[in-house]
C-alpha cells in the first residue's frame, strides 16, 4: 500500500518519488509506504487551501458544522476499523486505541456544536445611537503538524476546531503514523468536504515541516511534539509573524499523601504510567509518594506490575504494547544506567524484551525505581516511556516543590482524603491540568489542554480555548446617530 498526498479534494499522482517505510511496531512488519513530499508539495497544497478558505469562510458556521456531524458519524460507524489500523501502525493496545478514537468522535460532535455558537461579545458603547461587539473570525490557512503518540486525536482537536471556524488547512501527520490520516481523508472525502478545505502532506519534518513554517501564506502553525523541535517551531514562526501554538514535553508527578487510598493510587498510577508505553505527553513517569506510605505503595505497585502482560496490541488480553521504535528503545534504555549512576534503585524491569515474538517488535519492560533524587536526570528528563520514578517527601508543601521543580507543566495529580490539602495543591500546584484521586491523564475534550512553563506558549487544544487558536477577533462599532461622534472626547 502506498499512501501519496491528498490535496484540493484528491489523491496526487506519483511519477517519480521517495517513499519510506511504515512498519507496525508490534511485529517489525511494513505496512505501507508513505510518499516524502518536497516544498514544491506545500506550495501545492497552499494554494489549493487558499483557493478553496475565501468561499468557505462564506459558508454559515451551522452550514460549516453540519460537515462535522457527519465526520463524526462515520467515525463511529467505522470505530472498530479505525481503532484496529491504529493499533497496528502505531501499537497501543486495542483498548485505548478505541478511547482515542471516541476521542475524536467527541470533538467532531462538539465543535460541530460550536458551529452556532462561535462566541462573541456585544457591550455598551460610552456614546449615544452607537452599537458595539465582537466577532470571531477566521483566519486563513492554516498548518497543523501532529505527534505520532495520538495520530487521530490530536489532528481531530486541531482540525475541527479550524474547519468550524471557516479555516482551510494542511496538515504534516508524523511519518511513522500516516495511515490514520490516510482513513480521516477519506472520511473528508466521503463527506463532501468541499476541495482544498483539508489537504495533507506526508513527509518529515525537516522538509515538511519547516516548509510550512516558512510559507508566507500559512498564518497559523499549531504542533504538538517535543520541546526542543517546539522551540525551532516558535523561533521560525516568530520571524515570519505567525500565531504558533504549541503543546511539547511534560514530565508529570502523582502525589500520594499519607492518608491517600493506596490502592486506588496504585490503580491511578499504573495506568498513567503505563498505558501506551509511556509514551504519553501526560504519561505518569514520577511518583512522589509520603515517607509513611512508600514502602506500602511500592509493594502494592511491584505485585500490580507483576501481572501486567506484554505484547501485541491487538490481543484483547494484553495490557502493554511496544514502543514505537528502535530509537526509542535505545532511548529509554539509556535511561537505566543514568539511574543507576545517580543511585536511584531498580525496583523492577529496566530490559528490553528479546524472547520469542517480543524480539521482532520494539518492547520495552515497564520499570520502576525508588529512592530517586528530585534533582536528578531520572526525575528532571521526559523519558517516553514505561519508566518510573519514585520520590520520598515528608510534607505536601514539599510535595508540590518537587512536583513544580522541573523545566514542564502538563499535568499532575494528588491522592488524597484531605478536602484542604486538596484545594491547597490544585491551587499551587503549577501545571495547566490537575486531577484529584486519578491519575495523570484522561483529559476530556470539552475542557482545554496543555500546558505551562516547557509545555507550551499559552495556547490550548480542545475545548472552546482550541478556538481562540484559529480565529481573530474583530471588533465592530456601529455608529446610528447620524453624526460624527468622537470617543473619549465627545462624552466628556
Amino acid at each position: 500500500m502506498q499512501l501519496n498526498n491528498y490535496i484540493d479534494g484528491a489523491w496526487q499522482e506519483v511519477d517519480a518519488g521517495t517513499y519510506t517505510a511504515v512498519i507496525n511496531p508490534a511485529t517489525g512488519d511494513e505496512i505501507a509506504q508513505v510518499i516524502l513530499s518536497t516544498t514544491e508539495d506545500i506550495a501545492l497544497a497552499v494554494e489549493a487551501a487558499k483557493r478553496a478558505q475565501k468561499e468557505w469562510a462564506l459558508v454559515p458556521a451551522p452550514k460549516r458544522a453540519d460537515y462535522l456531524y457527519e465526520i463524526g458519524r462515520l467515525m463511529k460507524e467505522r470505530k472498530e476499523h479505525l481503532s484496529q489500523v491504529l493499533t497496528t501502525e502505531m501499537g497501543k493496545v486495542i483498548e485505548e486505541a478505541r478511547g482515542e478514537v471516541q476521542e475524536g468522535i467527541d470533538m467532531a460532535f462538539y465543535m460541530a456544536g460550536e458551529g452556532r455558537r462561535l462566541v462573541g461579545e456585544t457591550v455598551p458603547s460610552e456614546l449615544q445611537n452607537k452599537f458595539a461587539m465582537s466577532v470571531r473570525a477566521p483566519i486563513g490557512v492554516v498548518g497543523l503538524i501532529t505527534p505520532w503518540n495520538f495520530p487521530v486525536a490530536i489532528a481531530t482537536w486541531k482540525s475541527f476546531p479550524a474547519i468550524v471556524a471557516g479555516n482551510t488547512f494542511i496538515w504534516k501527520p508524523a511519518t511513522e503514523t500516516p495511515m490514520m490520516a490516510y482513513e480521516m481523508a477519506l472520511i473528508f472525502e466521503e463527506v463532501g468536504l468541499p476541495a482544498g478545505v483539508a489537504n495533507i502532506v506526508f513527509g518529515s519534518g525537516a522538509d515538511v515541516g519547516t516548509a510550512m513554517i516558512e510559507h508566507p501564506d500559512i498564518r497559523v502553525i499549531s504542533f504538538t511534539g517535543s520541546t526542543e523541535t517546539g522551540r525551532h517551531v516558535a523561533e521560525t514562526g516568530g520571524r515570519h509573524l505567525k500565531k504558533v501554538s504549541l503543546e511539547m514535553g511534560g514530565k508529570n508527578a502523582v502525589i500520594v499523601m499519607d492518608d491517600a487510598d493506596i490502592d486506588l493510587a496504585v490503580e491511578g498510577i499504573l495506568w498513567s504510567a503505563f498505558g501506551t508505553a509511556g509514551q504519553r505527553c501526560t504519561a505518569c513517569s514520577r511518583v512522589i509518594v509520603h515517607k509513611d506510605v512508600k514502602e506500602e505503595l511500592e509493594q502494592k505497585l511491584l505485585t500490580q506490575m507483576a501481572d501486567l502482560t506484554i505484547g501485541n496490541g491487538l490481543d484483547e488480553t494484553v495490557k502493554i504494547g511496544p514502543v514505537i521504535n528502535g530509537k526509542a528503545l535505545k532511548k529509554i534504555s539509556s535511561y537505566i544506567d543514568v539511574g543507576k549512576e545517580e543511585g536511584a534503585k531498580l525496583l523492577a524491569g529496566g530490559r528490553i524484551l528479546r524472547d520469542g515474538d517480543l524480539g521482532k517488535g520494539h518492547y520495552f519492560e515497564p520499570t520502576l525505581f525508588t529512592d530517586v533524587k528530585w534533582d536528578s536526570r531520572l526525575a528532571q528528563e521526559e523519558i517516553f516511556g514505561p519508566v518510573v520514578s519514585l520520590i520520598e517527601v515528608t510534607s505536601l508543601e514539599e510535595a508540590i516543590e518537587v512536583n513544580n521543580s522541573v523545566q514542564y507543566g502538563l499535568s499532575s495529580s494528588i491522592f488524597s482524603q484531605d478536602v484542604n490539602k486538596v484545594f491547597q495543591a490544585q491551587r499551587d500546584l503549577d501545571t495547566g491540568i490537575v486531577y484529584v484521586n486519578a491519575g495523570t491523564t484522561g483529559a476530556e475534550i470539552h475542557l482545554p489542554f496543555g500546558g505551562t512553563k516547557g509545555t507550551g506558549n499559552g495556547h490550548r487544544d480542545s475545548g472552546v480555548a482550541a478556538l481562540d487558536v484559529f480565529t481573530e477577533w474583530k471588533s465592530v462599532y456601529v455608529d446610528f446617530s447620524g453624526t460624527l461622534q468622537r470617543a473619549q472626547i465627545d462624552n466628556s
